[in-house]
């Protein structure tokens, strides 16, 4: 563990190791970003187009019932991702367009991008937002004025990220099967995104380093 002072009214904080810290942001991302895209898929395989999209459904409002079967608050994230699926889903069933079941996704991305970009200088970027909901650090580690630097170059970082991946997404869905989209986007996207998350894992243990040695 990594001891960092703490103002004169708290206690001293033990900054768990990195291999902590990924155990602890590895399952959500898992949970949030792979896990959907992977159960939609195997649905349409099974079922076609209308298949992935019962199965996509199903599964957000499964994960809703477990966290209300065992008594655990379910997140506005959660809450928002079962209303902006099932408003997918009515669309696109109704068009029978797989267009529209992922343009909205998809201009969600280019929404995240500008966001974290535009919020690249504010005082709480939206890369920090990220980080709290990830990774549990202290609001007196977060307001140190070299994580504070660290935010603003992964809200850059990120938001190239993300501009590339909506990029690429939207040529993708406009141009090739869905079949193509799901398969090359997963890739490319996995490809670039975690060239992005290994940019932030180096310069974050770069500032785990400097506050070590600064404490």
């Amino acid at each position: 563990m990594t001891m960092l002072a703490a103002p004169p009214a708290g206690p001293v904080f033990e900054l768990p190791r990195l291999p902590l810290l990924l155990r602890h942001a590895v399952p959500r991302i898992f949970e949030g970003m792979i896990l959907p895209v992977a159960v939609f898929y195997a649905g349409m395989m099974v079922s076609g187009f209308v298949g992935g999209v019962v199965v996509a459904v199903v599964w957000v409002y499964g994960g809703v019932a477990c966290r209300l079967a065992r008594r655990r608050p379910v997140p506005g994230a959660v809450l928002l991702a079962a209303g902006t699926v099932t408003v997918r889903a009515v669309l696109a069933l109704l068009s029978g367009s797989a267009v529209l079941f992922f343009l909205q996704p998809t201009l969600g991305v280019f929404c995240a991008a500008a966001a974290f970009l535009a919020t690249a200088r504010v005082r709480r970027p939206l890369a920090r937002r990220v980080a709290e909901d990830l990774v549990p650090l202290p609001a007196h580690v977060l307001e140190n004025p070299l994580m504070r630097r660290f935010f603003t170059r992964q809200s850059l970082v990120w938001g190239c990220a993300q501009l590339g991946n909506a990029t690429l997404s939207l040529w993708l869905l406009l141009s090739q099967t869905i079949q193509t989209y799901l398969v090359v986007r997963t890739s490319a996207v996995a490809v670039l995104l975690t060239g992005a998350a290994l940019l932030t894992l180096v310069d974050f243990r770069r500032c785990l380093r400097a506050l070590e040695l600064g404490a």
